[in-house]
């Protein structure tokens, strides 16, 4: 596609999204403009609603007040006419005196142990009925005959009185009647005049709440439906009654109160109306109902006893209003990307032209013309950029030549490197990050045996199983961005010879510095372990004979008791058990020194094992206190408690420190202390010193310890301490001299613990 069609279907997208967002935007906005205005519509017809219904209540409730204070009157007259004794009423009388006062019916109720029960009436249907069943009206009647007043919320009450609401009759379920209740304790019944109610609610029906309601749907179009909801009822199963054999719904405990209830969603509109009251503000839904769209609104209504007024709105007119005006603002829209994609494309074939100069001149570029000139002359970008490419390829010419030059440069350093590294002495081969050899040089080949064809692509398996964590920790290391260097370790060739070696480890990276392989050295070091073998057992020989002195005269003293108790035991025939406990005492104590003795001086296997290093301190201790005691020097030992097993080889570590505390011992010929103390941090490690108290060692000498043949002793060979910086340094530990002359000297030692590849590098 071309730079013009292009820029034309870039500009016309430009605008067609801008297009759609503002569409989009308008379309929302609206929406949500005619939802405030559809919610603002209901919620006035709800508050219009609520003050209709509000009035039309208070007049209906003076009507059925002024009913129940007729109904005390007429009480309080057939109680005057009437015997105080039940027993001396008759239903006759009951009837005479329904017609004289006006009302339908008269009955008298008298309370039992455990009942309540009409016991003269004159409607024979109303005779012994209990009210046990009839919910708040059974707690009324108990509370008029045992407290002469009414207490529940119910109902009107007035002195030694209570009205009931209207309600279906029990004796005659297709009518209803207003009742009324007296008893002022003058008799021993209750007197319960009534009278048929239907006029009453007749007139509720006509002026009441379902007609407002009725009024408001013949004026409001949109509005589908309105629904009184009682809170109190609403959501559970409606109250019913049987009465005479028949199903009736009581009137006082409706859960729909006025209008009409077909868009029913009853679990979330019962949810809804208990959300409206308990918050007291307008809850607005969405949704489908009966195939339609509508809006929701449930508006709480507080008064004496709260209701909900739900009133459904349509939704699809407002929906149609809505899209009649998107389709407006489309079709407009539709006309503007037209009139866009005419102007981009005559706007396009302007701007390209100047561009189009400047291709050529890049193409001839591309196939190595780097003299040609675009001769374009405007201020414009476009200007700018023919003159950037003519400079491009000025300076492309240059850069030719120096690449060439560069190039010849990067072969002859390449063939310098390979040449280098495939006539080293050590052994290299570089390994990806799985662990695969993509390179070696002759010198691998050499030293392990593999070659190239053999390697490249596996990877390499000669580590030995027991520094299997050792690798793994090398690895992790080294990917993270580490080194190690000049390592010393074990491996294995082709051939399953174990070699000594000493390996370097590096990472190498790429341009953007991230780790893409390994690259390892390798060097034999196996005559140098050999050397340094020999050397570690021609001094432990030299300090095997210095020791024989103390230890024969260490085993002489105990021998020496055990020969003078032997000698008291031939003389008596017998000897006391504490003798016999004081010979094996000895005895132990020879057996102890002799074996510590022949453990050290007996040549072992190489070997790094977990060890305390408290128990490898004591064992020295006990060996040299002998040879101490003959110098008249005292061992002053300062351990801290929890110091963790370190990982070392024991034998080796014994003569580094029977090395330097004989050293210590020799320092001070007139006697004294000898200082050894054993400490542990986690950053530190181990840390074991020993300090004497003799004639020291001068800084000239100090900075000279450690070399071969470099001795202050007369006797001594000089190669004590280079052994012990050997055995040291292959513990992954240092070895450090503090001292002055005629102060005393104090040798610091530190060693890692349970650290299997320490970082060298």
């Amino acid at each position: 596609m071309s730079i013009r069609a292009k820029l034309v279907c870039l500009i016309s997208v430009t605008v067609t999204v801008i297009l759609l967002l503002n569409i989009t935007i308008y379309y929302m906005s609206s929406k949500d403009e005619l939802q405030r205005n559809a919610e603002q519509q209901m919620r006035f017809i709800g508050n219009q609603i609520a003050v209709s219904i509000a009035s039309a209540e208070q007049n209906s409730q003076l009507t059925e007040d002024a009913l129940g204070e007729r109904l005390r009157a007429v009480a309080i007259a057939i109680q005057s006419k009437l015997d105080p004794d039940i027993k001396k009423v008759r239903n006759s009388e009951l009837l005479q005196l329904s017609k004289e006062l006006g009302v339908d019916h008269i009955t008298l109720w008298i309370k039992t142990k455990d009942d309540i029960l009409s016991v003269r009436s004159t409607n024979p249907d109303e005779l012994y009925m209990s009210p046990k069943t009839w919910n708040y009206w059974y707690t009324a009647f108990t509370q008029l005959f045992e407290q002469h007043k009414v207490t529940i919320p119910e109902g009107q009450k007035l002195e030694n009185f209570w009205a009931g609401p209207i309600n279906f009759g029990t004796s005659d379920p297709d009518k209803v009647f207003k009742w009324g209740n007296y008893y002022d304790g003058t008799t021993n019944y209750m007197i319960n005049p009534y009278i048929h109610a239907q006029t009453f609610l007749d007139s509720k029906k006509k002026y009441g709440a379902d007609a407002i309601v009725a009024q408001i749907m013949r004026d409001k179009n949109n509005i589908l439906e309105v629904t009184g909801f009682d809170p109190a009822y609403f959501g559970k199963a409606p109250a019913v009654s049987i009465k005479n054999g028949t199903v009736v719904y009581n009137l006082d405990v409706r859960n729909i109160i006025f209008g009409q209830y077909y868009y029913k969603d009853s679990v979330n509109d019962h949810l809804n109306t208990l959300k409206a009251i308990e918050k007291n503000e307008i809850v607005t839904i969405e949704s489908k109902l009966n195939s339609k769209q509508v809006i929701k609104s449930f508006i709480p209504v507080h008064g004496p006893k709260p209701y909900v007024i739900s009133i459904t709105f349509n939704n699809s007119a407002l929906q149609q209003t809505l899209m009649r005006q998107v389709l407006t603002q489309g079709a407009i829209s539709l006309g503007l990307i037209l009139a866009t994609v005419l102007c981009s494309y005559f706007i396009s074939g302007f701007m390209v032209r100047s561009l189009n100069q400047i291709v050529c001149k890049v193409n001839e570029i591309s196939n190595g013309n780097f003299g040609a000139r675009i001769s374009l002359k405007s201020n414009d970008e476009f200007g700018v950029l023919a003159d950037r490419v003519n400079a491009m390829g000025q300076n492309l010419h240059t850069y030719m030549n120096r690449l060439t030059e560069s190039a010849e440069e990067l072969r002859q350093t390449k063939q310098y490197l390979e040449s280098f590294v495939n006539h080293t002495s050590d052994a290299i081969h570089v390994s990806n990050l799985h662990g695969s050899v993509i390179q070696m040089n002759k010198a691998f080949e050499k030293m392990y045996g593999w070659t190239e064809e053999e390697l490249l692509g596996q990877p390499l398996d000669n580590m030995p199983p027991e520094l299997a964590m050792e690798g793994t920790f090398m690895l992790e290391f080294i990917q993270q961005g580490g080194s190690v260097a000049d390592y010393d370790t074990m491996r294995y060739d082709k051939s399953g010879r174990l070699l000594d070696v000493s390996i370097t480890v590096s990472s190498i990276r790429d341009e953007q510095e991230q780790i893409i392989a390994i690259a390892t050295i390798s060097r034999n070091i196996t005559a140098r372990k050999q050397t340094e073998e020999v050397l570690r057992r021609s001094e432990k020989l030299s300090v095997v004979g210095q020791l024989a002195a103390g230890v024969a005269h260490e085993v002489r003293n105990p021998l020496t008791t055990l020969r003078g108790f032997v000698q008291l035991l031939k003389k008596n025939g017998q000897l006391a058990p504490a003798y016999i406990d004081v010979m094996l005492s000895e005895l132990d104590r020879i057996n102890f020194i002799v074996s510590e003795f022949l453990v050290f001086a007996k040549p072992q296997a190489s070997r790094f094992q977990r060890a305390n290093i408290h128990e490898i301190m004591r064992g020295i201790i006990m060996l040299l206190d002998s040879e101490a005691n003959i110098s008249n020097v005292q061992f002053t030992t300062r351990f801290d408690n929890e110091i963790p097993e370190l990982k070392c080889e024991v034998n080796q570590l014994k003569q580094v420190f029977v090395n330097i505390i004989k050293n210590g011992i020799e320092a001070m010929p007139e006697g004294g202390e000898l200082d050894i103390d054993l400490s542990y941090t986690p950053t530190t490690g181990i840390i074991i010193r020993i300090t004497d108290h003799g004639f020291g060692i001068t800084e000239d000498n100090l900075s000279r310890l450690g070399e071969p043949f470099f001795t202050t002793k007369q006797e001594g060979n000089g190669l004590g301490l280079m052994v012990c910086y050997q055995i040291i340094a292959n513990h992954r530990g240092t070895m450090s001299f503090q001292s002055k002359k005629g102060i005393g000297t104090q040798v610091e030692i530190r060693l890692p613990v349970i650290q299997d590849v320490p970082p060298t590098g």
